[in-house]
């Protein structure tokens, strides 16, 4: 039973049977959700890839920072709808925008009205740039982010490369297309027989920043060329 990008789906899952072989991929720890017993043993039925989207944030927002350098205020958007996931990154956004000295307004959309009024919100408040959380739900609503973001003018950094696609500003995380064919790997072994518990969980290892020059061009944003250069891609 594959369970990818859905942290919510696969604990579901996990409490719904424990026979029937599971594989996620989720970003938060699995030991601490009680998806396995530990990284390397997991045990039990499931077992999957965790692609860190927690680990990165401190980075995300970094290069944001280094992308607009004068930048005094972020709001971020976190969706409470998984409460426990939604604390933890609450508690690494805040880490991290003090470690680069912005100044945090968190606000917490979960439907598509939600997000229209915590941009208003966000504008009202004169936010001069938007974090987006990681989130399943977001990332579905991709299209309407990068959308609101453009029409009010708020430079915004996202956790993967299809929000950019989409015409956000810059992601920087973890390759979706990536942890989907480990998703898939892992799959093929167990119909060929081998144990999830048998299967240590993987921890993704590329990670990839992504910049859309158009998009920045359009917000009058100069990219540095130190951060064009290491880019993995810059979509003109």
């Amino acid at each position: 039973m594959p369970c990818p990008g859905s942290p919510p789906g696969a604990r579901a899952a996990k409490a719904a049977t424990s026979t029937i072989p599971i594989v996620f991929s989720v970003g938060d720890d699995p030991v601490r959700s009680g998806l396995v017993a530990s990284i390397s043993r997991p045990g039990g039925n499931a077992t999957g890839i965790n692609f860190l989207t927690g680990e990165v944030v401190a980075k995300r927002l970094a290069l944001l920072h280094e992308l607009l350098p004068d930048v005094a205020r972020v709001a971020a958007f976190i969706n409470p709808a998984d409460a426990s996931r939604a604390e933890a990154l609450r508690e690494e956004v805040e880490v991290a925008a003090r470690t680069v000295g912005m100044r945090l307004q968190i606000l917490n959309p979960s439907t598509n009205r939600e997000i229209d009024a915590a941009f208003a919100a966000l504008v009202r408040e004169r936010a001069d740039a938007l974090f987006v959380g990681p989130d399943a739900f977001y990332n579905s609503r991709r299209v309407q982010l990068a959308n609101m973001a453009a029409r009010h003018g708020v430079p915004t950094a996202f956790a993967v490369r299809e929000y950019v696609d989409a015409g956000g500003l810059m992601s920087y995380g973890t390759s979706l297309a990536d942890m989907y064919r480990e998703v898939g790997a892992y799959c093929g072994r167990i119909l060929k027989g081998v144990k999830p518990s048998d299967l240590p969980v993987l921890q993704s290892t590329k990670f990839e920043l992504v910049i859309n020059a158009q998009t920045a061009r359009m917000l009058g944003i100069t990219v540095p060329p130190s951060l064009l250069a290491r880019a993995d891609e810059v979509i003109e």
